[in-house]
């Protein structure tokens, strides 16, 4: 008998989609480590809100931010020489973004002007930047994930200090991608996206982490990609391979589970202003929504 009642599935219907005038069938270097040297026309990620309801979403293989109004209008805000991933609001309105190629970069949505805000470590490049999370005094959480994997596990958790300090928390991550902090900020959790697992990594008083564990696990192709928490303490997880968002309690178990209505490439989420959740569908160029009113764990009404 589980101890757990079983997970609600939840349908989601598609938000929006890239028009076709904006999509690019081009083979780019992008494509040919990731798709198989396939062309491939977009390839969206990193939802963000702004107070005003605009949703940004990033375009990895064309160097593309897009910039979605509440009535459904693409705008790209931002092209440039890059592969933008992640992306994370600024308290002073920038974005900012994780780069594959540059680094932690910055953009003003107004003016679309990028600058570098860390491009090296001690004189070194990364092996490549993939997702970011603020927390509330201004230090800025981020995964540099790279090519690597179980063969290779020494992708790298960071945290840039809102003093400008670098701390090193993680250094032998299997693809560190997604990242999502607890209510309390004093766990950072973090998708291991070629371990099919979620880490959970205590953040210490006096800085560092100790007593890092697998807070849950999956299965299949690819893995858990972009993550959010809720006021709860809920963990949101996009699965890049399974086509679902699975909500996990404060026990790892799933509670929830949306389900994809287009493809299977679920890579990131984020909470709408107004309550609901939009899912990037990555293969498809789509962006679903699902509403976000479900029992958590202790029987009560989740919300973000």
């Amino acid at each position: 008998m589980s101890l757990f009642p079983p997970p609600c599935i939840i349908e989601t219907t598609v938000l929006t989609e890239m028009p076709s005038g904006l999509r690019r069938p081009l083979v780019t270097e992008w494509s040919r480590a990731n798709k198989g040297g396939a062309a491939v026309d977009c390839f969206l990620e990193g939802p963000c809100f702004d107070p005003a309801g605009n949703l940004f979403v990033t375009d990895i293989p064309h160097g593309r931010i897009f910039r979605i109004a509440p009535d459904g209008g693409w705008t790209a805000i931002a092209e440039y020489d890059g592969e933008p991933n992640g992306l994370a609001r600024h308290p002073d309105g920038r974005l900012f973004i994780a780069d594959y190629r540059s680094g932690i970069l910055a953009l003003d949505p107004a003016t679309g002007r990028i600058e570098t805000v860390l491009g090296r470590n001690n004189g070194e490049r990364f092996k490549g930047v993939n997702d970011l999370v603020f927390a509330r005094n201004g230090d800025l959480y981020f995964t540099d994930q790279g090519q690597t994997g179980l063969h290779d596990p020494t992708g790298r958790v960071y945290r840039l200090c809102a003093n400008g300090r670098l701390d090193l928390l993680i250094a032998n991550g299997p693809s560190p991608n997604g990242l999502a902090l607890s209510p309390a900020e004093d766990v950072l959790h973090v998708a291991m996206t070629r371990d099919n697992a979620v880490w959970r990594v205590p953040l210490l008083p006096q800085g560092g982490t100790a007593k890092v564990h697998r807070f849950a696990s999956f299965h299949g192709p690819s893995g858990p990609d972009g993550m959010a928490v809720d006021a709860k303490g809920n963990l949101l997880v996009a699965h890049a391979g399974l086509g679902h968002v699975l909500v996990h309690g404060a026990f790892g178990q799933v509670i929830a589970a949306m389900r994809s209505c287009r493809g299977h490439t679920t890579t990131n989420l984020a909470f709408r202003p107004d309550g609901g959740v939009v899912i990037t569908e990555s293969s498809s160029g789509t962006v679903l929504q699902a509403p976000w009113d479900i029992p958590d764990a202790h029987g009560m009404r989740a919300g973000a």
